[in-house]
């Protein structure tokens, strides 16, 4: 953010984008706060495990490895959802999501990670990492109840 921006003051975090791809969608702040997205948003807690499909390369061994975290999902919609996490995957990543909605029904979907950012203070501190998961694929019944508990949170 330059120093002329008026908002530079006014705003004690900044967004920083990490390991964007060129061909990932843009993430404008109007797109952040929903206004411009193709699905509306539900701000949640859910717990959430977020596994890797594909190995990721250990740098220091250089032996293939697969992650599995626990993690909070903060939003979702139907194409996807933002997932708050100190590590996040590289874009471009296939993961295995699982979650349960509060009334016990289960959500477990292949996503693809879309973009990754953090969240950085006036001084260059890293405050929130996470990143943006689009849905690739889930059974029916999972889709249904994903459909289900947005419906039930946008009618509130």
């Amino acid at each position: 953010m330059s120093s002329d921006d008026p908002t530079a003051e006014a705003n004690p975090l900044q967004e920083a984008r990490t390991d964007e791809p060129a061909e990932s969608a843009p993430h404008d702040d109007a797109d952040l706060s929903g206004a411009s997205r193709r699905h509306p948003r539900v701000d949640v807690a859910l717990p959430v495990r977020i596994s890797t499909i594909d190995p990721e390369t250990d740098p220091n061994t250089g032996r293939p490895f697969f992650r599995a975290t626990r993690e909070v999902c903060a939003n979702l919609s139907r194409g996807g959802l933002f997932i708050k996490t100190a590590e996040p995957p590289s874009p471009g990543r296939r993961v295995l999501l699982e979650l349960h909605f509060p009334d016990g029904r289960p959500l477990e979907a292949v996503g693809r990670v879309a973009w990754s950012k953090v969240l950085v203070d006036p001084h260059g501190e890293r405050r929130t990492k996470g990143v943006g998961v689009e849905f690739l694929g889930a059974s029916p019944d999972q889709l249904a109840a994903l459909n289900s508990f947005l419906d039930d949170s946008t009618e509130d």
